[in-house]
Protein backbone atom coordinates (compact mmCIF):
# COMPACT_ATOMS: atom_id res chain seq x y z
CA UNK A 1 0.00 0.00 0.00
CA UNK A 2 2.53 2.61 0.89
CA UNK A 3 4.50 1.93 -2.26
CA UNK A 4 0.97 2.42 -4.10
CA UNK A 5 0.71 5.54 -2.19
CA UNK A 6 4.42 6.73 -3.00
CA UNK A 7 3.60 6.17 -7.31
CA UNK A 8 0.51 8.27 -7.01
CA UNK A 9 2.66 11.04 -4.72
CA UNK A 10 5.61 10.61 -7.55
CA UNK A 11 2.59 11.19 -10.28
CA UNK A 12 1.02 14.22 -8.92
CA UNK A 13 4.45 15.84 -8.33
CA UNK A 14 4.70 15.79 -12.41
CA UNK A 15 1.71 16.55 -13.27
CA UNK A 16 2.33 19.49 -10.79
CA UNK A 17 5.40 20.45 -11.79
CA UNK A 18 4.38 20.16 -15.83
CA UNK A 19 1.05 22.40 -14.78
CA UNK A 20 3.54 25.22 -13.64
CA UNK A 21 5.87 25.08 -16.61
CA UNK A 22 2.61 25.61 -18.90
CA UNK A 23 1.44 28.22 -16.37
CA UNK A 24 5.27 30.22 -16.35
CA UNK A 25 5.46 29.83 -20.08
CA UNK A 26 8.36 27.72 -19.70
CA UNK A 27 6.70 25.95 -21.98
CA UNK A 28 4.96 27.95 -24.08
CA UNK A 29 1.84 28.47 -25.89
CA UNK A 30 1.69 26.07 -28.96
CA UNK A 31 5.06 24.34 -28.10
CA UNK A 32 5.28 20.73 -28.99
CA UNK A 33 5.50 18.27 -26.50
CA UNK A 34 7.80 15.50 -26.26
CA UNK A 35 7.00 12.30 -23.80
CA UNK A 36 10.44 11.30 -24.15
CA UNK A 37 12.34 14.67 -23.47
CA UNK A 38 10.06 15.29 -20.68
CA UNK A 39 10.21 12.14 -18.67
CA UNK A 40 14.47 12.75 -19.51
CA UNK A 41 14.46 16.21 -18.40
CA UNK A 42 12.16 15.23 -15.30
CA UNK A 43 14.10 12.23 -14.75
CA UNK A 44 10.75 9.88 -14.70
CA UNK A 45 9.38 7.09 -16.92
CA UNK A 46 7.00 8.14 -19.53
CA UNK A 47 4.50 6.85 -17.68
CA UNK A 48 3.63 9.55 -15.19
CA UNK A 49 3.97 11.88 -18.28
CA UNK A 50 1.81 10.62 -20.00
CA UNK A 51 -0.84 10.70 -17.48
CA UNK A 52 0.02 14.03 -16.69
CA UNK A 53 -0.40 15.19 -20.15
CA UNK A 54 -4.08 13.45 -20.34
CA UNK A 55 -4.29 15.52 -17.34
CA UNK A 56 -3.00 18.78 -18.20
CA UNK A 57 -5.37 18.34 -21.33
CA UNK A 58 -9.04 17.81 -19.55
CA UNK A 59 -7.87 21.03 -18.26
CA UNK A 60 -7.41 22.63 -21.48
CA UNK A 61 -4.16 23.23 -20.83
CA UNK A 62 -2.79 20.73 -23.43
CA UNK A 63 -4.08 19.52 -26.67
CA UNK A 64 -3.26 15.72 -27.89
CA UNK A 65 -3.75 15.32 -31.76
CA UNK A 66 -4.27 11.63 -32.72
CA UNK A 67 -0.70 10.72 -35.15
CA UNK A 68 0.62 14.24 -34.92
CA UNK A 69 1.44 14.84 -31.16
CA UNK A 70 0.41 16.89 -27.91
CA UNK A 71 1.10 20.53 -27.48
CA UNK A 72 0.92 23.31 -24.83
CA UNK A 73 -2.65 24.57 -25.91
CA UNK A 74 -2.54 28.44 -26.96
CA UNK A 75 -4.30 30.97 -24.91
CA UNK A 76 -8.05 30.79 -25.26
CA UNK A 77 -9.34 34.41 -24.68
CA UNK A 78 -12.54 32.89 -24.65
CA UNK A 79 -11.29 30.69 -21.56
CA UNK A 80 -9.74 33.58 -19.95
CA UNK A 81 -12.85 35.70 -20.20
CA UNK A 82 -14.65 32.69 -18.56
CA UNK A 83 -11.88 32.69 -15.86
CA UNK A 84 -11.87 36.16 -15.60
CA UNK A 85 -15.61 36.23 -15.01
CA UNK A 86 -15.66 33.58 -11.82
CA UNK A 87 -12.83 35.25 -10.40
CA UNK A 88 -14.12 39.33 -10.48
CA UNK A 89 -17.45 37.97 -9.05
CA UNK A 90 -15.52 35.89 -5.96
CA UNK A 91 -13.71 38.95 -5.50
CA UNK A 92 -15.73 41.57 -5.51
CA UNK A 93 -18.71 39.51 -3.65
CA UNK A 94 -15.94 38.91 -0.94
CA UNK A 95 -15.40 43.01 -0.90
CA UNK A 96 -18.92 42.64 -0.24
CA UNK A 97 -18.41 40.82 2.80
CA UNK A 98 -16.07 42.51 4.99
CA UNK A 99 -16.39 42.66 8.69
CA UNK A 100 -16.66 46.13 10.39
CA UNK A 101 -13.44 45.46 12.22
CA UNK A 102 -10.78 44.38 9.93
CA UNK A 103 -8.28 41.28 11.28
CA UNK A 104 -5.17 43.73 12.01
CA UNK A 105 -2.76 40.90 11.44
CA UNK A 106 -3.80 39.78 7.68
CA UNK A 107 -3.98 43.85 7.32
CA UNK A 108 -0.24 43.97 8.25
CA UNK A 109 0.25 40.82 5.90
CA UNK A 110 -1.26 42.70 3.47
CA UNK A 111 1.22 46.08 3.82
CA UNK A 112 3.94 43.93 3.95
CA UNK A 113 3.44 42.07 1.03
CA UNK A 114 2.96 45.81 -0.94
CA UNK A 115 6.72 46.86 0.48
CA UNK A 116 8.10 43.33 -0.94
CA UNK A 117 5.98 43.88 -4.36
CA UNK A 118 8.51 47.35 -4.82
CA UNK A 119 11.62 45.59 -4.61
CA UNK A 120 13.81 46.71 -7.31
CA UNK A 121 15.17 43.53 -8.11
CA UNK A 122 12.46 41.34 -8.15
CA UNK A 123 11.60 38.79 -10.23
CA UNK A 124 8.36 38.29 -12.13
CA UNK A 125 7.57 35.00 -10.99
CA UNK A 126 8.30 36.59 -7.12
CA UNK A 127 5.82 39.27 -8.75
CA UNK A 128 3.63 36.97 -9.81
CA UNK A 129 3.71 35.02 -6.05
CA UNK A 130 2.91 38.10 -4.50
CA UNK A 131 0.17 39.25 -6.37
CA UNK A 132 -1.44 35.56 -5.53
CA UNK A 133 -0.96 36.47 -1.98
CA UNK A 134 -1.75 39.86 -2.27
CA UNK A 135 -5.08 38.91 -3.23
CA UNK A 136 -5.61 35.69 -1.15
CA UNK A 137 -4.82 38.00 1.76
CA UNK A 138 -7.91 40.33 0.77
CA UNK A 139 -10.74 36.98 0.76
CA UNK A 140 -9.03 36.01 4.12
CA UNK A 141 -10.20 39.67 5.36
CA UNK A 142 -13.88 38.59 4.84
CA UNK A 143 -13.81 34.97 5.88
CA UNK A 144 -13.46 33.33 2.14
CA UNK A 145 -9.87 32.67 1.95
CA UNK A 146 -10.24 28.78 1.52
CA UNK A 147 -12.53 29.64 -2.00
CA UNK A 148 -8.99 31.34 -3.10
CA UNK A 149 -8.20 27.66 -3.94
CA UNK A 150 -11.02 27.17 -6.25
CA UNK A 151 -10.62 30.13 -7.80
CA UNK A 152 -7.05 29.33 -8.41
CA UNK A 153 -7.65 26.01 -10.00
CA UNK A 154 -9.82 27.13 -12.58
CA UNK A 155 -7.96 30.23 -14.31
CA UNK A 156 -4.76 28.02 -15.67
CA UNK A 157 -5.66 30.59 -19.47
CA UNK A 158 -6.38 33.36 -17.21
CA UNK A 159 -2.78 33.14 -15.42
CA UNK A 160 -0.81 32.38 -18.92
CA UNK A 161 -2.55 36.07 -19.84
CA UNK A 162 -1.08 37.46 -17.45
CA UNK A 163 2.52 36.88 -17.01
CA UNK A 164 2.31 37.33 -20.94
CA UNK A 165 1.02 41.16 -19.85
CA UNK A 166 3.67 40.81 -17.30
CA UNK A 167 6.49 40.27 -19.62
CA UNK A 168 5.26 43.15 -21.88
CA UNK A 169 5.37 45.61 -19.26
CA UNK A 170 8.82 47.27 -18.09
CA UNK A 171 7.34 47.40 -14.67
CA UNK A 172 4.89 46.15 -12.44
CA UNK A 173 4.89 49.26 -10.53
CA UNK A 174 1.67 49.89 -12.06
CA UNK A 175 0.00 46.66 -10.55
CA UNK A 176 1.59 47.78 -7.51
CA UNK A 177 -0.06 51.00 -7.32
CA UNK A 178 -3.20 49.43 -8.00
CA UNK A 179 -2.85 47.30 -5.04
CA UNK A 180 -2.27 49.80 -2.59
CA UNK A 181 -5.15 51.86 -3.86
CA UNK A 182 -7.27 48.89 -2.72
CA UNK A 183 -6.42 48.00 0.25
CA UNK A 184 -6.44 51.78 1.25
CA UNK A 185 -10.33 51.91 0.13
CA UNK A 186 -10.80 48.48 1.81
CA UNK A 187 -8.98 49.66 5.41
CA UNK A 188 -10.91 53.03 4.70
CA UNK A 189 -14.23 51.73 4.55
CA UNK A 190 -15.14 52.99 1.18
CA UNK A 191 -16.68 49.40 -0.06
CA UNK A 192 -17.78 51.08 -3.61
CA UNK A 193 -14.09 52.66 -4.24
CA UNK A 194 -12.63 49.39 -3.68
CA UNK A 195 -15.33 47.35 -5.78
CA UNK A 196 -14.43 49.90 -8.50
CA UNK A 197 -10.50 49.74 -8.13
CA UNK A 198 -10.28 46.04 -7.99
CA UNK A 199 -12.98 45.87 -11.32
CA UNK A 200 -10.59 47.67 -13.17
CA UNK A 201 -7.25 45.94 -12.09
CA UNK A 202 -8.79 42.36 -12.74
CA UNK A 203 -9.87 43.69 -15.96
CA UNK A 204 -6.47 44.85 -17.00
CA UNK A 205 -5.65 41.63 -18.63
CA UNK A 206 -8.12 42.15 -21.79
CA UNK A 207 -6.15 45.21 -23.00
CA UNK A 208 -2.81 42.99 -22.40
CA UNK A 209 -3.98 40.02 -24.57
CA UNK A 210 -5.23 42.90 -27.33
CA UNK A 211 -2.17 44.57 -27.46
CA UNK A 212 0.18 41.27 -27.71
CA UNK A 213 -1.99 39.42 -29.87
CA UNK A 214 -1.52 42.41 -32.59
CA UNK A 215 1.99 41.52 -32.64
CA UNK A 216 1.79 37.91 -31.54
CA UNK A 217 -1.15 36.25 -32.80
CA UNK A 218 0.24 32.70 -32.72
CA UNK A 219 0.35 32.41 -29.12
CA UNK A 220 -3.26 32.98 -29.31
CA UNK A 221 -5.95 30.24 -29.82
CA UNK A 222 -8.52 30.79 -32.91
CA UNK A 223 -9.96 27.63 -34.49
CA UNK A 224 -9.27 24.55 -31.92
CA UNK A 225 -9.86 21.90 -34.82
CA UNK A 226 -6.86 23.37 -36.70
CA UNK A 227 -3.97 20.67 -36.18
CA UNK A 228 -0.86 22.43 -35.05
CA UNK A 229 2.67 21.66 -37.09
CA UNK A 230 5.17 20.17 -34.86
CA UNK A 231 8.24 23.35 -34.73
CA UNK A 232 9.74 25.21 -31.72
CA UNK A 233 7.54 28.48 -30.72
CA UNK A 234 8.36 31.80 -30.21
CA UNK A 235 6.92 32.98 -26.68
CA UNK A 236 6.87 36.60 -27.73
CA UNK A 237 8.31 38.57 -30.40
Amino acid sequence: MAQANGRRTSRHSIYLKLRQMVLTLELPPGAALSENELAAALGVSRTPVRESLILLAQEGLVQVFPKVGSFVSRVDPAQVADAQFLREAVELASLDNLPSRLDPAVVGELRDNLERQQRADLGLEEFFALDEAFHHGLMRLSGHGDVWTTVAAAKGHLDRARRLGLHENASPAVFTTQHREILEAVVGGHAPLARSRMRDHLRAVFNDIERIRSHSPGLFATDPSTVPVRRNVVVWE
